[in-house]
């Protein structure tokens, strides 16, 4: 951190009342919310604008946005399960302190159920289809409350939400392309500046211990920003090696990939604590099973969605080659979001992670039909793989063999592996999956029929999958009015927070849920550091 009075008398060059750290969901909500509160905004983007892309860019564009119609305490009791967890009856405790816990389902149950509305009135192109509704019916409130997850478009659906289309027409645009064109038009509408190439590296405190502003790197010098108040929206750690190392489960560094942007290096998390900011949860992450290939980012393995698992012609194993859970609970919501905890389970008396790499195991009549990873992803981060996986077999990246026997011989020759897998073994659990299929039930796992069909034609394929996905959840503590807690529990002056940086989801999570807390949180935190900074002195 830098010290405020250390700096020359008139340090900055640049000042404004509100400045946004991080252009992606939570950060152009912030500043936009912030600009119709009356506030002077900027925001800072460490990203070049002509490489920019963000998770809320290559995510699948869905959100939540409860009815306003259904019951506002009902949504207060489901979010409260959601975000912690303390009011579920067989639960030994909450994963937040109960007063933050409950604070942030009330902030929810006021600005959750205005997020359709609110993107809608950025753009009139903008539209929305429906869905999902609540993931955790047993929870408190879930029928009561009118949950619902829209998806967004400008196409009027979401057919196309598999393809990249960042250089797509914005009339054609889906998923998440379509989301931040809608943002794009509010930020650009409004005449908010956005410095981008413009990675910020410390905040400047003064002797109080308020953040005055942003010390930032630009074309090889340092730039002071000074600000009345400050959001941080810079997104998780995903590509951050010491934070994972210290805080994801097992094997944190190469047991787990992300298929998120490579610009998400902690930054935001690394600055705070400098300045004493309290951690929460930084471990938790919306993660399941997915591929990852030698493709390196910040020394870290690439991964990439991998939408086959649980499909038919298809099972995933372990590193000896057995199957240990359905895999359709790999892929399906909400499951999905917190299917990793099964992959980093850690035998106790071989000392190892068994699962840590799993591996999907198919055969040529899913190789034939489709990329076995997801496609939209593949744009952003400029990979090769094969409309029907040709490139990534040429490269090694998916292995390849006759007959399963020798599929698994490869698989012990991955230094990943480490000689784990046997041939007998995954042999065996080929023919017993075969078997399930030919009598139309899993008797393992009790896989529903339509998602089970054998793996019978040769060759045979296989690809590495790790603990991973779209983002990290854990991060900064921060309060429903989204001030950024010390560890006393108190707020920061001037400092404020949304998005994966400081996820409220700290229990479960069901699809769709950052992109909905980067719209109610960043609106909360951008109208009042909007009020923070009409009220403060900054001389």
């Amino acid at each position: 951190m830098v010290r405020y009075e250390s700096l020359e008398c008139d340090p900055w060059d640049y000042e404004t009342d509100v400045l946004v750290v991080g252009f992606g969901g939570a950060g152009g909500c912030a500043a936009i919310e912030a600009v119709d509160a009356g506030a002077d905004v900027l925001v800072i983007e460490k990203q070049h604008e002509d490489t920019y892309y963000s998770n809320t860019r290559i995510s699948g564009g869905g959100y939540h946005s409860p009815d306003p119609d259904g019951d506002r305490e009902a949504l207060v009791a489901y979010a409260t399960a959601m975000f912690s967890g303390h009011n579920l009856p067989w639960k030994l405790e909450g994963e937040l302190p109960e007063d933050l816990a409950e604070d942030l389902a009330e902030a929810w149950a006021t600005y959750a159920p205005e997020n359709e509305a609110w993107m809608r009135s950025l753009d009139p192109d903008y539209e929305t289809v429906l869905e999902g509704t609540a993931a955790f019916p047993d929870f408190p409130g879930a029928d009561a409350c009118a949950y619902r997850v829209v998806r967004s478009t400008y196409s009027g659906g979401a057919e196309n939400k598999e393809v990249c289309q960042k250089d797509a027409p914005k009339a054609e645009k889906e998923a998440g392309e379509a989301f931040y064109a809608c943002l794009r038009h509010g930020v650009d509408e409004r005449g908010i500046d956005v410095h981008w190439g413009a990675p910020a590296e410390e905040f400047v405190v003064d002797e109080t211990g308020a953040v005055r502003g942003v010390a930032v790197a630009h074309d090889g010098e340092t730039v002071y920003y000074g600000a009345g108040a400050t959001v941080l929206t810079t997104g998780g750690f995903e590509y951050n090696r010491d934070l994972r190392l210290n805080f994801l489960e097992g094997a944190g560094v190469e047991g787990w990939a992300f298929y998120s942007n490579p610009a998400n290096t902690g930054d935001g998390i690394v600055m705070s604590m400098e300045i004493g900011a309290s951690l929460s949860k930084v471990g938790k992450s919306a993660s399941r099973m997915i591929t990852a290939i030698p493709v390196r980012k910040h020394g870290l393995k690439m991964g990439l969605r991998t939408p086959v698992v649980g499909r038919p012609n298809a099972i995933v194993v372990d590193n000896a080659g057995r199957r240990y859970a359905s895999e359709r609970t790999i892929t399906k919501d909400p499951s999905r979001y917190f299917f990793y905890k099964k992959g980093v389970v850690f035998d106790i008396e071989a000392l190892v992670y068994p699962r840590i790499p799993s591996w999907l195991i198919f055969d040529e009549t899913l190789r034939s039909q489709r990329s076995v990873v997801g496609t939209r992803e593949l744009g952003y981060h400029g990979i090769e793989w094969g409309e029907r996986n040709e490139t990534a077999i040429e490269k090694g990246w998916i292995l390849e063999a006759p007959t399963v026997e020798a599929l698994a011989e490869q698989i012990a020759a991955h230094p990943d592996n480490r000689e784990a897998m046997d041939p007998e073994t995954l042999a065996t659990t080929v023919a017993t999956y075969n078997g399930y299929c030919e009598a139309g039930v899993d008797e393992a796992f009790g896989n529903a029929p339509e998602n089970m069909a054998p793996l019978r034609t040769p060759p045979f394929y296989a690809v590495p999958l790790y603990p991973g996905g779209p983002n990290t959840k854990g991060g900064l503590m921060a309060n429903a009015e989204r001030e950024v807690l010390d560890a006393d529990g108190e707020a920061i002056t001037n400092l404020y927070s949304a998005g994966e940086i400081s996820s409220a989801f700290k229990f479960v999570y069901q699809g769709g849920g950052n992109l909905a807390e980067c719209i109610a949180f960043g609106r909360i935190a951008g109208l009042n550091a909007a009020a923070a900074a009409s009220s403060g002195d900054r001389s």
